[in-house]
């Protein structure tokens, strides 16, 4: 989709409670959830991506809440839930998009997961 091959991404681990208020602030959804992601945005020299990609916020609750369902290390399931987030940055959804377009982001997110877990075993 359209992400630089180069740029700067924040991350913030935080709480239910932050995550909420956050939530609540940008997307009128009043509790908490396990990753937002904010994009930049911002396009450049004709129509190029900006090199900050955006924001991605991850509740460490949520995301130990969910590890223990899943049976996974903590430190997978907040792998899962970055590159979740950013695809979202770099244009995936799931939520607003027929079935097919939301099957090929948990392709996608399934590949890179795979990929970068490799890397860290």
């Amino acid at each position: 989709m359209g992400c630089a091959k180069s740029c700067e991404l924040s991350i913030l681990l935080t709480g239910d409670r932050e995550i909420a208020a956050l939530n609540r602030d940008f997307r009128k959804k009043d509790r908490a959830t396990d990753v937002l992601s904010f994009p930049m945005g911002e396009r450049i020299d004709g129509g190029r991506p900006s090199q900050i990609l955006g924001d991605v916020v991850i509740s460490v609750e949520r995301a130990r809440e969910q590890a223990e369902m899943l049976g996974v290390l903590l430190e997978e399931e907040l792998l899962r839930l970055l590159i979740h987030g950013v695809l979202h940055l770099c244009g995936y959804d799931h939520e607003r998009v027929s079935k097919r377009k939301a099957a090929a982001m948990k392709r996608k997110e399934n590949e890179l997961y795979d990929a970068v877990y490799g890397l860290l075993r």
